[in-house]
């Protein structure tokens, strides 16, 4: 039976998205994928879609909501695959009880914020020039080894180099699974 992967997007949800169909085609022969557009699980609903509105409306309830609605829509212990806002979404899920396999987190923003881990299997990716990556210090504080690139930028997620590596990594993991149990 195929391992369960749950997808969250980044702030912008759908709407930009198109790279996350790479992620799709790698994975999906392999993992049982729900994918949640990040402003429709936090009910984000901005009249005129600015990043910075988009911003604000997650900062102002919209990752809590999100939150909240992944922990009713989620009981099942599952993988989970996310991306900057989803990131981050994900990691405060996971620290609310979020039943977790592992969180493969890309540009996680404002994770940097948290004081505690979620227990589970942690890959937290950051492109080296990510502003919004949590520093080394907080890393060591909470037992977190960052998987920083070099070259890459906050959007790094939508590049097919990260892709590839990012989906090799998951089917490794899946894979190695499956040779386990039989």
């Amino acid at each position: 039976m195929a391992e369960k992967l749950v997808v969250l997007s980044d702030m912008w949800g759908a709407k930009k998205g198109l790279w996350i169909t790479s992620y799709f085609g790698y994975l999906q022969q392999y993992y049982n994928i729900d994918f949640y557009d990040c402003q429709q699980l936090g009910d984000i609903d901005v009249p005129i879609c600015t990043e910075e509105n988009i911003h604000n409306a997650f900062l102002n309830g919209g990752i809590d909501r999100a939150v909240a609605n992944l922990l009713k829509k989620e009981t099942e212990p599952a993988h989970y695959l996310a991306f900057s806002t989803g990131g981050t979404i994900a990691y405060k899920a996971g620290l609310q009880g979020l039943p977790m396999k592992s969180l493969t987190a890309i540009s996680a923003t404002r994770i940097r914020f948290e004081e505690q881990r979620p227990n589970t299997q942690l890959n937290l990716i950051y492109g080296e020039s990510d502003a919004f990556k949590p520093c080394e210090k907080w890393a060591q504080q909470l037992g977190i080894d960052l998987n920083i690139v070099p070259n890459f930028g906050h959007d790094m997620y939508s590049d097919e180099k990260i892709i590839s590596e990012v989906c090799l990594n998951l089917l490794e993991q899946v894979t190695k699974n499956m040779v386990r149990s039989h």
